[in-house]
């Protein structure tokens, strides 16, 4: 099966061809709408909700669901872009601009949970792409996953960048009496300047921070992901330590700081970034990451070392059980050991 741009007349001429794949073979239809520029959605009906994680990948969660797949944050260093070749779209601006909506998420993954097989462990949200995107506001998926989750006392986290969330922190709030649920916000900087090119489909910095002092007002835990932190551009002390006493500030119950990777996928389109606004870098670049897609050891310890000393200061070295963000090591599905959704956004 193909979706062709002739198909539906919605999409307009110019979308690529989506070829044969398990997704898309459940295509309802493909969507363009005057309020999201540039941005088509490919509703889909899914054929299941959760997917396991490989036990080789070793991350501290054996369960996700992800209503999405694409993100419209457009985050440069966004290490699930390679995800989107496995639909044979680009990891470039398809990834940015062509996203997939598992518009039956709620009602497939409530059947799943009824299972007698289910052993309710934690399901992590937002390891793929982010269920608080800009699509969220139109497609309202989050709720009924959150009442499945809840309803059949499996305990959840979220990671999100996404400020529509605030819109569920009534029902997240009834639901953690139910079931641990915990909430993780990332927030890789608070330099307005930088975060413009680096994550331009974002809220601002700022609009997270508020995120987070609305989930913890709501009595929700709420830990922050520091990162990716870019070497020689936002890992100076004097940064970190500013970031981090924002995150402080705004309430956090916990913070995790590491640094950039750069997977395939991701680093060529963090690369065209660098080329474009710290061209000085590049050099400097190609020889901290010359063994592959992460740092190297000598500058992941003294980020590490620097970090911890700030994440004490602050307050921020507590860590919560349930949703435990990975390092920089752990933080992909590696590609070779992915099953549905791999890769942590």
């Amino acid at each position: 099966m193909k979706l062709r741009p002739d198909a539906h007349p919605a999409v307009g001429p110019h979308l690529r061809e989506l070829t044969d794949s398990d997704e898309l073979h459940h295509l309802v239809r493909s969507v363009r709408t005057p309020e999201f520029a540039g941005i088509t959605f490919h509703e889909v009906l899914a054929k299941s909700a959760l997917n396991r994680v490989p036990k080789a990948a070793a991350l501290p969660f054996n369960w996700t669901a992800n209503p999405y797949r694409g993100c419209s944050h457009g985050c440069v260093y966004c290490f699930a872009r390679h995800t989107h070749t496995y639909l044979d779209l680009d990891a470039g601006d398809d990834f940015d601009r062509q996203i997939i909506v598992k518009i039956n998420i709620g009602s497939v993954l409530a059947r799943e949970l009824r299972r007698p097989s289910w052993t309710h462990e934690p399901v992590a949200l937002g390891t793929n792409t982010d269920p608080y995107q800009r699509a969220e506001g139109r497609y309202r998926l989050m709720p009924g996953i959150i009442a499945a989750l809840a309803g059949s006392g499996t305990p959840f986290s979220i990671l999100t960048k996404g400020t529509t969330a605030r819109r569920d922190l009534p029902l997240l709030s009834v639901a953690s009496k139910a079931v641990p649920i915990s909430m993780g916000v990332s927030i890789a900087l608070t330099d307005e300047t930088i975060h413009a090119a680096l994550e331009p489909g974002t809220p601002t910095p700022r609009a997270r921070l508020e995120l987070v002092r609305a989930i913890v007002d709501a009595g929700l835990p709420c830990q922050v992901l520091v990162a990716p932190i870019l070497p020689m551009i936002t890992d100076s002390d004097e940064q970190l330590d500013t970031t981090l006493g924002e995150v402080a500030a705004a309430g956090a119950t916990g913070a995790t700081v590491f640094a950039l990777h750069l997977r395939p996928g991701a680093r060529e389109w963090f690369m065209r970034y660098l080329f474009r606004y710290q061209p000085q870098l590049v050099d400097a670049y190609a020889e901290l990451y010359r063994k592959g897609s992460y740092v190297t050891r000598s500058y992941s310890s003294d980020l590490a070392r620097r970090s911890s000393v700030l994440l004490r200061k602050h307050g921020l070295d507590r860590k919560d059980t349930m949703l435990r963000i990975p390092d920089s090591r752990e933080a992909a599905i590696p590609p070779h050991l992915a099953l549905t959704e791999p890769s942590l956004f």
